[in-house]
């Protein structure tokens, strides 16, 4: 666990009614960033700590949620697959996109977790809208389209009403990488920001993804 964000993530302090922003700079392996989301949740659920977003790479790997069909895994032998205790089905990870875990505490936001992930995908709905796209949802599905390409995918978790998991966006991924899996159990075309022609900075999509993020959910991250 030498990566600094992950001590950070995981450590406990005094609880407050604050939000906890953190950025890690180096790839997370996520086995470790599980982890750390694991100590961290239950630290949040004691009032021992305040709650949490992290953002961060993975290395290329795919991770299948709690719905996934074996059958939608198309290349099994192509990067590394972990089973996640998180919603949803299949879905890659890997450099070029940001991953977000959310570590909110419902039990004190209302206990809906439906309106949860539709705050998430406005969250990245109105990110995507400060870089120059114009993304959307799609009835019946869950996470962020442009036009009828996937985005962003979202798949949380809860426990003791705190979520962890989140959301991943396609910055600058190699969209082929996606081609092993039947992404979110729909065969539907996936696309980046560098696809798009769009703001490819990961810094710029960061300070997008913080100035968004009160708009959703009416707490703003702490100043960098």
């Amino acid at each position: 666990m030498g990566n600094p964000a992950l001590h950070a993530v995981s450590a406990r302090s005094p609880a407050a009614r604050e939000l906890q922003w953190i950025v890690s700079s180096a790839p997370v392996p996520y086995e470790d960033a599980v982890a750390a989301m694991d100590a961290r949740v239950a630290a949040i659920a004691a009032r021992q700590a305040p709650e949490c977003v992290w953002l961060l790479e993975h290395p290329a790997i795919y991770t299948a949620g709690t719905s996934a069909a074996p059958e939608e895994l198309l290349a099994p032998s192509r990067f590394p697959v972990f089973r996640s205790g998180r919603g949803g089905r299949f879905t890659y990870h890997g450099p070029g996109q940001r991953v977000a875990y959310v570590m909110l505490d419902l039990g004190l936001r209302g206990r809906d977790v439906r309106a949860f992930v539709m705050g998430l995908e406005q969250w990245l709905i109105g990110a995507l809208a400060m870089l120059g796209v114009e993304a959307e949802r799609h009835e019946g599905q869950i996470g962020v389209f442009v036009g009828e390409a996937k985005i962003a995918s979202i798949g949380v978790r809860l426990r003791h009403w705190v979520s962890f998991h989140g959301a991943s966006l396609n910055v600058n991924p190699d969209l082929e990488n996606f081609a092993g899996i039947v992404p979110c159990g729909f065969r539907t075309p996936v696309t980046s920001l560098a696809a798009l022609g769009a703001e490819t900075a990961m810094d710029k999509v960061d300070r997008a993804l913080s100035e968004a993020f009160a708009r959703s959910f009416g707490q703003a991250p702490p100043r960098r």
